[in-house]
């Protein structure tokens, strides 16, 4: 217990640390980014020709085995088609989303929400270019009276009465986000449909602080996306979904690469099962499995972790959860405009 609670403290001593001296990690990410579309890039925002709507939530906690007050991000999103009957060869994806991660003892909180919206255009009957931007605000918080510090060690235990020394200025801040990305899509065949597509976050770069010292940098760097993703489909009972997604901040990196299958169980594509297994480099090896029931569709994965990390997480990193219901506003179906996998 007293180890962990060290290596707890220590974790927040560098938070804090890299926060004052301008240095940033990854922003909210899900391993499953492939089912929260919106997050990853806003031209995604109403991509889904087959049908007139979605709406998903995400669920994410980690390092249960390292803190008593594991990490947890949620978040709820959706989109839609518009003006279908007004192009001929494409459509408006209007779309918004909520996300909130909470971090640790120190009850360290991000709260975003945004609105997004992209065009997607048809470049003959094979392709679709699609471009799409959001505006958002971004608020952190974090309760000071929860954490300690190294000056406030007596010996026996953290004495939270000894002065910390920090110059904490703010415990919430507060700034507007931009983002914008380009998605390409090509159909080669009527079986198979391959999608690329690159992002990039905080084009405004807004400072973010709690402390009030303007001699340093508090800019957040950009955080650039790439992915591909691919569809095939074999026969009438199986869809093979390789996927490679890329995103890079400051110095950070994070590279899943991986493919999920789905199963048709009923004949007509209304019960599937889905299964798959993906890679983070050098940090997890993520199994998933799933059900799909007509338009609802259920995805878990668990984060098995294979870094250092695997020492004091006995690789217990990740679970997560994604429910994603898609829908009509007309009984019967709807004319797709570019061609779709699907049973």
């Amino acid at each position: 217990m007293k180890q962990n609670k060290i290596l707890l403290v220590s974790m927040l001593l560098l938070l804090v640390a890299s926060m004052q001296n301008g240095l940033y990690a990854q922003d909210l990410h899900f391993s499953q980014y492939f089912n929260s579309p919106l997050l990853v890039n806003p031209a995604n925002t109403g991509f889904a020709p087959d049908v007139d709507y979605r709406v998903g939530i995400n669920y994410r906690n980690q390092w249960a085995s390292v803190t008593p007050n594991p990490y947890k991000t949620m978040s709820a999103w959706g989109d839609v088609q518009l003006f279908n009957d007004r192009f001929q060869s494409g459509w408006v994806g209007l779309g918004g989303a909520l996300l909130r991660d909470v971090a640790g003892s120190g009850g360290l909180t991000s709260t975003r929400g945004f609105a997004s919206v992209a065009y997607h255009q048809l470049l003959g009957q094979n392709s679709l270019l699609s471009g799409g931007f959001n505006v958002g605000l971004t608020n952190k918080r974090i309760d000071l009276s929860k954490l300690t510090f190294n000056s406030q060690w007596n010996k026996d235990f953290f004495d939270i009465t000894i002065p910390s020394g920090e110059s904490f200025a703010y415990n919430s801040v507060t700034y507007l986000d931009i983002q914008a990305g380009l998605n390409f899509a090509f159909f080669p065949t009527d079986n198979a449909y391959i999608n690329l597509g690159a992002s990039a976050m905080h084009l405004n770069r807004p400072r973010e602080s709690f402390f009030n010292n303007n001699t340093l940098d508090t800019r957040i760097d950009p955080r650039f996306t790439f992915f591909v993703n691919g569809s095939f489909k074999l026969n009438d009972q199986w869809i093979v979904n390789p996927n490679i997604y890329v995103s890079k901040m400051g110095t950070a990196y994070e590279t899943v690469a991986g493919l999920n299958a789905h199963y048709n169980l009923s004949g007509d594509g209304s019960t599937q099962v889905i299964g798959g297994l993906y890679l983070r480099l050098k940090d997890a090896f993520i199994p998933m499995i799933g059900f799909q029931l007509k338009d609802v569709s259920i995805t878990v994965n668990y984060d098995a972790t294979s870094s250092t990390l695997g020492t004091y997480n006995q690789t217990n990193g990740a679970y997560e959860l994604s429910i994603i219901k898609t829908g009509l506003f007309t009984p019967g179906g709807k004319d797709v405009k570019c061609p779709t996998i699907s049973f």
